[in-house]
């Protein structure tokens, strides 16, 4: 018997500097058959980022070029950059027999919602807006200005939270990356998506 019954798409979001990307980086290597969609941007690398790696880098015209052709499930402009979700890309990873996991921003996450496409969406929220602080400080080489621009995006994100189907606090990386993943396993025995599975065990027993 097959050990895939269905193939779901999740979606996390949550305010600059709460650690969204690094929660999920652990996620996926910790948890079978689930793949982080890698997303494309209009920005430089930093530090030791690797295009293909952390992000499919283009240049800003190549990105508008990507999204007058439609080639994006959702995109938007984070900060003066540009981030999307490949459609393509996203449909081949599902039709692979994979979940998949979007990193994607509130805005992003909206525009999924409008397309009617299933998904399981996550909202990561910082323990208090002082450790969101802290951390923006303590990670960032960006001007003040810059940081009090991405702390006031987030009083706006954080409220949010509510169209999310699950909330997680990350207070601690580990326990975090826990509680997502117990939430991908749930999904994954929900009725509709062990139906396939559990009517082929049901007839063995009419055998």
């Amino acid at each position: 018997m097959s050990n895939k019954t269905c193939c779901l798409l999740f979606i996390v979001s949550a305010p600059s500097g709460t650690g969204k990307t690094t929660v999920v980086e652990r996620l996926v290597r910790v948890t079978d058959r689930l793949k982080l969609s890698r997303s494309y941007t209009s920005r430089a690398p930093r530090g030791d980022e690797a295009d293909g790696v952390d992000y499919n880098f283009v240049s800003r015209a190549k990105f508008e070029d990507m999204i007058e052709n439609g080639e994006f499930l959702e995109y938007a402009d984070v900060f003066g950059n540009l981030y999307g979700t490949h459609a393509g890309d996203t449909t081949r990873c599902l039709e692979s027999g994979d979940d998949v996991v979007l990193v994607i921003d509130v805005q992003g996450a909206r525009k999924v919602r409008t397309t009617g496409l299933p998904h399981v969406a996550i909202f990561v929220l910082p323990p208090s807006y002082d450790v969101l602080e802290k951390r923006l400080r303590g990670r960032s080489k960006d001007s003040d200005a810059a940081i009090r621009q991405r702390l006031d995006v987030a009083r706006e994100e954080v409220a949010m939270f509510e169209q999310y189907d699950y909330v997680v606090i990350n207070d601690q990386l580990e326990l975090c990356v826990e509680r997502i993943k117990a939430i991908v396993l749930a999904e994954r025995s929900k009725q509709q998506c062990m139906r396939a599975k559990a009517l082929e065990i049901l007839r063995t027993f009419q055998r």
